[in-house]
């Protein structure tokens, strides 16, 4: 197989055809398709990390597990062998097996942050500066096309509210993000701050030998209860059906699953509200107040469901080893919180599973031909390109399903892009509103109304628009793009080739 080291242009500078930022779930898999699509190009990717694996690599509070079904969630070039829901452990080796099939480790730079990319319309290239993180050494990488799959959130520190009183509280406080090694929570008791997948996963795990675990939650989040195997893929193994036919039968089967989730959130949400709800009682304490703690104000999938698996959340609110807590801190004390109710909550341990803040981009500083790129103020492309800022693709995922859908979906719209451009014969392509878009009313990167999450409410004031039209649309469901995505026309006059 070629090899796709990059090769010296100048001293402490290096040149590659692409250039990856991130190795976590779209990095790799942006490479995969790279390496496949076109083996001759040269590529690098680099990460500000210690190793791949971006989230799952990052985070190691107990229970660390998916959210999102691993046939969907894993690549659509690799079966997934596992159970449906699977550990952060199993998903690393997973991502290793596809480094290793694929021949990805001599390309991926570790410790390597990106601090600034530059555009050069007269180069036509972009020019990166990059600190390393164990050395403190200043490189420089140029590339022809760079392809942004750093995430969307910043690693290095979660979301925490300015609670009142916090600095009086002589417990420990810790947000998941920055789990301590030796955080020692046996016979404590714990009050869990949040109520989405983290807090999902954290409390039945912590609560097995914490003295009692409390989630406080400001409002309601829905649940769902799913096996970790699904019987479906028990049926197939045991039939002997080979691994690729599971892999894609389970796949369509949880697509097909999420599809009617997300259409019934929209077409039939009170009829949706009453399943979840009633699939939640009969697993909940006899007399348990489910409309207060687990009837969200908002619409069924406004914000993302949380899977339990097997119902693990519910078997721990069962058996008295954890409870539910819905109010608003009024302020934290010397020993724990005192509810807006005027309810104490005695804590230890206060662990803020509060969400995390999205990053543009990585925070990385861009300019074209000199002048600093504004992000606020441009529109993008599909959710793949932004206007105005030539070579440059990024990936971003589902909210309603998983991530790696869509990765690949971008994946292969990027390299049909490439190689459309190497049969037109030119090298380089900037998206730019036609003059029918001209007066296109520009609108916020997300809508509330279809989706409303803390994390994309608190970070709409910079990030890119959208338009009313496409393709200056994004955050489609999956069932759409994955006929429209592979169907776009590179040549409508969107896409501004030279």
């Amino acid at each position: 197989m070629t090899m796709t080291e990059p090769a010296a242009t100048a001293v402490g500078t290096e040149h590659v055809d692409v250039l990856i930022v991130g190795a976590g779930i779209s990095g790799i898999g942006a490479a995969h398709h790279l390496r496949h699509r076109f083996p001759d190009r040269t590529f690098v990717v680099l990460d500000a990390l210690e190793s791949h694996g971006g989230t799952w690599w990052t985070h190691r509070y107990p229970g660390v597990r998916s959210d999102s079904d691993l046939f969907t969630f894993g690549y659509g070039f690799k079966p997934w062998r596992g159970p449906s829901i699977a550990t952060a452990q199993e998903i690393l080796s997973y991502l290793d097996e596809v480094i290793d099939e694929n021949d990805l480790a001599g390309a991926i730079r570790y410790r390597h942050r990106v601090t600034s990319a530059h555009w050069s319309t007269a180069e036509r290239r972009w020019t990166l500066e990059i600190t390393r993180d164990d050395t403190g050494e200043q490189l420089r990488f140029t590339t022809d096309f760079l392809w942004m799959c750093q995430g969307y959130y910043r690693q290095r520190q979660g979301y925490t509210p300015d609670w009142p009183g916090i600095d009086s509280y002589q417990g420990m406080v810790v947000h998941p993000q920055k789990w301590p090694e030796d955080l020692d929570y046996a016979g404590k008791r714990v009050v869990v701050i949040g109520s989405g997948a983290t807090a999902a996963t954290l409390i039945p795990a912590i609560a097995q030998t914490a003295k009692h675990v409390t989630m406080l939650q400001r409002s309601p989040t829905f649940f769902l209860s799913r096996p970790k195997t699904h019987d479906l893929a028990v049926t197939l193994r045991a039939l002997d059906v080979p691994e690729e036919w599971t892999h894609e039968i389970l796949r369509r089967a949880h697509i097909a699953q999420g599809n009617e989730l997300s259409r019934m959130s929209f077409e039939a949400p009170d009829e949706l509200r009453k399943f979840l709800i009633e699939e939640m009682r009969p697993l909940l304490p006899e007399g348990f107040d489910i409309d207060k703690h687990f009837n969200p104000r908002y619409r069924p999938w406004q914000q993302r469901l949380a899977v339990v698996p097997e119902g693990d959340l519910f078997a721990a609110l069962r058996e008295g080893r954890a409870s539910v807590a819905t109010d608003t801190i009024e302020t934290f004390t010397e020993t724990g919180i005192r509810l807006a109710s005027g309810e104490e909550i005695e804590a230890d341990i206060v662990i803020t599973a509060t969400g995390f803040d999205l990053t543009v981009f990585g925070d990385i500083a861009f300019t074209v031909d000199d002048e600093p790129v504004d992000f606020t103020q441009r529109v993008t492309y599909r959710g793949i390109m932004i206007t105005g800022v030539p070579n440059m693709a990024y990936v971003f995922g589902y909210f309603r399903a998983s991530w790696t859908l869509r990765a690949d979906l971008v994946s292969e719209f990027v390299c049909r892009l490439l190689g459309r451009m190497a049969e037109k014969g030119e090298t380089v392509v900037v998206p730019a509103l036609r003059p029918e878009d001209a007066d296109m009313p520009l609108l916020p990167w997300a809508d509330p109304e279809n989706f409303n999450a803390g994390y994309v409410t608190r970070s709409m004031h910079m990030m890119f628009k959208q338009g009313d039209r496409e393709p200056w649309t994004h955050m489609h469901e999956y069932v759409e793009e994955r006929q429209m995505l592979p169907s776009a026309d590179l040549d409508d006059g969107t896409l501004v080739y030279s």
